[in-house]
């Protein structure tokens, strides 16, 4: 009988086992597609090569990491919690739990964009969990071995969860600081005008350029490119290499005992030769990124591969431990053998590897990840992902203040050379770029030199916030963070950092709780329900990220795009006047549909309907301040002269789209209110007459959006249909004479004829608009 038990639980663990494994794979595609940002971001947003080289490189360096790796850190076994006091049916719960939450933790996060650390959701869940199960043994009076009553210190490594916690606020102030204090001092050095493949990316530092500057220029270059090869070669030693094989005990005292002897002789060599290749106008800073992309890739697959697979294959050894030495009770089989180090299998490493590389290649996820990043630290004026925030509004201000108040004390010559320093408009990026091959190189070398020190003087800095916060840094140094865009970056930085610090507190709750349930529910069917609940989040997630419609899919998104890039001003208006029709365009579209939806709702008295257009129209006007903000940044690309020119039409077709939005709101406010107070409904005489007048002005409505689209916009065609509306707001202006007069009989239902009236004298404001959105887009495009 109990052989039969034996096997029973034995099958059953086996389960719990294979789960865990199915949920490693799921971590390992969602984990790289967080941790992407960690090493993409550089190489990417200064487009030193095509995305899929890119890929490729960091594709080799992570499945190189993970090849070499020894894949299990000891965090995952006894890095949080004593496994000698915990029971092996304990020990899988918290596996189990911890697990599942990771995967919708990292589902979530990547399906937003926003980057996260994968160390620090397994910490804090394996926190939790072990949390949890200790809580039942000081609650049951467990004791040790001499019969001591066991403490929440005996149970769990709190000194390790404090180190991260302490981590995370050294990472990200650290990494900012520095990130802008080296870009700062790089930038002085090297302005914005530094050559690059034989040329310069300034063309007034192109015509002046002489034979003596080309030479300093190679020197300068050839110096930065040495110190930052050995950099990144030492940061591989340190961080990317050190779990593989052949770093034995002596390798490592060897170099430790010659660290100096070593990057002295490394930047000396370096130096010489990437002056070399310079001088022979090879592009060595695009060497250093992808090689500091490899380095960082490497070091990733190599270190964090715990996060996505320490805990399942931890779970194997201590299922593999109950099966060889268990006695029938996995309440009673203590977890002493994970109180040891254990060696992962090279066949497990490598299948991890090809595992990341293809999730790597095919993850749109990932793409998304290193959007945010590379977007907050965009050199030029752009589109802004964020909003902006009070608290964001706040730190503006007083830095600002501040920084005026310094500048006081500043002599004009110093401010006046070091401003000539950050002339950013004197900089060609390629197209497409985000920042130069300075900042970008200045991103991976400081992000591996703070990691491997970090890692030298075991602080556990986080690679995520380590990479982020100094490209945060760096683009600040920049003068990326202008007054007009420095709100919406800084809104984008704290809400990254909040999920950072979310991640923490939820996967502590969440683990804590899914451990709850399964030590005092039914296993079996609280293990049915995690599977269920961790395939549903997957699902939702891949479901929500595939229906929801990204920007770059809008035409009007993809003539933003081509406007930042074209430098040619012609052109440059030319794709403007078509990307301010198309987008009045819309604005019309949304105006007409909102307006037949708010109509048919207040005579249907369909208050849902109401409610949601409430929410649209804020969206609406969000998506205007939007619009705006990039039609006067597109302004600035065109001739001076036809911008001053075509401004006061601009703003008067920009001033009516959103005097229509306020129309339409109002209508909606009063018919909100009349059907959220369940007031009398409307005659069926008014709304018979009213569906007449509906279906006359939604016909104009069409037809000012169809010739908004139209290219070319012709003055003639804008008069002809200017008349019509003009004739049908008359026909609208008698009509609401006739209501005015029904108004006056006592008889007349006064709650609904006013919010009629009302709908009726915005139509002819809407109508109005309409007109002068005409006439000021045929003058603007002519």
């Amino acid at each position: 009988m109990q052989h039969e038990i034996f096997f029973i639980m034995n099958g059953f663990y086996l389960c719990i086992v294979a789960f865990l494994i199915v949920l490693a794979v799921f971590d390992l595609i969602v984990g790289v597609s967080n941790d992407a940002v960690n090493f993409l971001n550089s190489a990417i947003g200064a487009k030193v090569a095509r995305f899929r080289t890119i890929v490729a490189v960091a594709a080799v360096g992570v499945f190189a990491g993970a090849s070499m790796s020894n894949g299990m850190m000891d965090v995952a076994r006894h890095g949080i919690m004593m496994p000698a006091f915990y029971s092996f049916s304990d020990v899988m719960c918290v596996f189990l739990a911890v697990m599942a939450t990771d995967v919708i933790l990292l589902n979530i996060f990547n399906t937003l964009g926003m980057p996260t650390s994968t160390t620090v959701s397994m910490v804090f869940e394996l926190l939790g969990g072990a949390f949890a199960v200790a809580l039942v043994y000081i609650i049951k009076g467990a004791t040790d071995a001499e019969g001591m009553p066991l403490s929440l210190g005996d149970l769990l490594n709190t000194e390790k969860a404090l180190s991260v916690i302490v981590g995370i606020f050294l990472s990200v102030a650290i990494a900012f600081v520095f990130g802008a204090i080296v870009q700062w001092l790089a930038r002085i050095v090297f302005t914005f005008t530094y050559r690059v493949n034989g040329t310069t990316t300034s063309i007034d530092t192109l015509r002046s350029e002489g034979k003596h500057d080309m030479l300093s220029s190679s020197l300068k270059i050839g110096i930065f490119a040495g110190i930052a090869t050995t950099s990144i070669i030492w940061f591989l030693l340190i961080n990317g290499l050190k779990n593989a094989n052949f770093m034995t005990p002596e390798l490592k005292t060897l170099i430790n005992e010659n660290t100096w002897l070593i990057l002295g002789s490394g930047c000396a060599f370096f130096s010489f030769v990437m002056t070399i290749l310079s001088a022979l106008k090879l592009p060595v800073l695009k060497l250093v990124v992808l090689l500091g992309t490899f380095a960082l890739a490497m070091a990733f697959a190599g270190n964090d591969l715990v996060n996505f697979v320490g805990v399942p294959l931890t779970g194997l050894d201590a299922y593999m431990d109950y099966s060889a030495h268990g006695n029938g009770d996995p309440h009673s089989f203590m977890m002493q053998s994970l109180m040891g180090s254990a060696q992962t299998p090279v066949l497990f490493l490598v299948i991890a590897g090809l595992i990341m590389v293809l999730s790597l290649i095919f993850s749109k996820k990932a793409q998304n990840v290193v959007k945010t990043s590379v977007d907050l630290s965009r050199q030029d004026e752009g589109d802004e992902m964020f909003g902006s925030s009070a608290l964001a509004r706040v730190l503006v201000r007083h830095v600002q203040h501040f920084s005026d108040n310094v500048s006081r004390y500043i002599p004009r010559p110093v401010k006046e050379w070091v401003d000539s320093r950050f002339n950013a408009e004197a900089a060609v990026l390629p197209e497409g770029a985000a920042f130069d091959q300075i900042r970008a190189s200045i991103n991976l070398v400081l992000a591996g030199l703070l990691v491997a020190f970090g890692t030298s003087m075991k602080l556990p800095l986080s690679t995520t916030y380590v990479t982020f916060m100094v490209a945060m840094g760096t683009s600040l140094a920049d003068r990326a963070w202008s007054r007009e865009s420095a709100v919406f970056r800084i809104t984008g930085v704290l809400s990254v950092i909040g999920g950072w610090f979310i991640t923490a507190g939820v996967a502590f709750i969440i683990c804590f709780l899914i451990t709850n349930l399964l030590v005092f529910s039914s296993k079996i069917a609280v293990l049915f329900v995690v599977i269920v609940v961790a395939i549903v989040a997957l699902v939702i997630g891949l479901l929500l990220k595939r229906g929801k419609p990204t920007p770059e899919d809008t035409p009007t998104d993809k003539l933003f795009k081509q406007l930042l890039a074209v430098k040619d001003k012609s052109v440059c208006w030319t794709i403007l006047k078509q990307y301010v029709s198309l987008a009045a365009a819309d604005n019309v579209h949304f105006a007409s549909q909102t307006y037949k939806a708010v109509s048919d709702a207040f005579l249907q008295e369909n208050y849902r309907v109401l409610r949601l257009t409430t929410h649209h129209i804020e969206t609406a006007h969000k998506q205007l301040k939007r619009q705006r903000r990039r039609e006067i940044i597109c302004l600035r690309k065109i001739d001076p002269l036809l911008a001053i020119q075509k401004n006061t039409w601009y703003f008067h077709v920009s001033n009516n789209t959103e005097q229509m939005l306020y129309c339409i709101k109002r209508i909606n406010d009063a018919c909100i209110e009349h059907v959220g107070n369940n007031f009398p409904s409307l005659p069926s005489a008014l709304s018979e007459h009213f569906g007449r007048y509906q279906q006359a002005f939604l016909v104009v409505m069409e037809q000012t959006e169809m010739l908004l689209s139209r290219q070319p916009l012709t003055y003639e065609d804008a008069a002809a249909l200017r008349a019509k509306i003009e004739h049908e707001q008359h026909v609208f202006e008698q009509y609401q004479k006739q209501i005015i007069q029904l108004i006056q009989h006592h008889d007349t239902n006064i709650p609904a004829a006013t919010v009629y009236l009302s709908l009726i004298q915005e139509s002819q404001l809407l109508m109005s608009n309409l007109r002068h959105i005409l006439r000021g887009m045929a003058k603007f495009t002519s």
